[in-house]
């Protein structure tokens, strides 16, 4: 049975991070729902990209799925945050000990869940550490218990594969790594 994980998508949203993981996470076999936090189902990112969620976050239930993506964008991130049945799943799903991940400025609304305490290694964007518990590690992507964090934008496929390894396993993962052509490297 395939493995569950909520997308919620916020105004304002950063669409590379929100784009690159929920394909990702599909092409590994992992059943996405992308929710929208309200009735309208078209939702606009930082960059006036529209993505047309699945359906809205009402009645949903961390019982319901395996694990919560939070893309980031400073303005999705604050519309994240502001809402209090987003910050109910994430800590419904954490003490459960299912997977919590956010890149970018989520962390922040992770913070804001309650989840980070004087112990909890993250990755964020740089500024967006400022004021949340827990130790800025400056990394691309960090992993401590069962919280995945990264940068932003340029690590969005690392953080969506680290969620595939943690949810289908290394062999998915590095299938999916070979198949990215993550192993190039490139000059710009």
């Amino acid at each position: 049975m395939s493995k569950k994980v909520l997308m919620p998508l916020a105004q304002g949203f950063e669409e590379n991070e929100f784009v690159s993981s929920a394909d990702i996470l599909r092409r590994a076999g992992l059943e996405v729902s992308v929710v929208s936090l309200n009735a309208d189902l078209l939702v606009f990112g930082a960059h006036s990209i529209g993505i047309k969620a699945e359906r809205s976050l009402q009645g949903l239930s961390g019982a319901d799925f395996d694990a919560i993506v939070l893309a980031g964008g400073y303005n999705g991130m604050l519309n994240l945050k502001a809402d209090e049945r987003i910050l109910t799943l994430i800590r419904e799903l954490y003490s459960q000990g299912k997977l919590v991940a956010a890149i970018c400025a989520s962390p922040i609304v992770l913070n804001a869940a309650g989840i980070f305490d004087e112990s909890t290694n993250f990755a964020c964007y740089p500024g967006c550490e400022e004021g949340l518990k827990g130790v800025y590690t400056k990394l691309a992507l960090c992993e401590c218990e069962n919280i995945i964090t990264s940068a932003g934008p340029a690590t969005a496929v690392p953080f969506a594969l680290a969620i595939v390894k943690r949810l289908c396993g290394i062999e998915i993962c590095e299938k999916l790594k070979k198949e990215l052509l993550c192993e190039l490297s490139f000059k710009i």
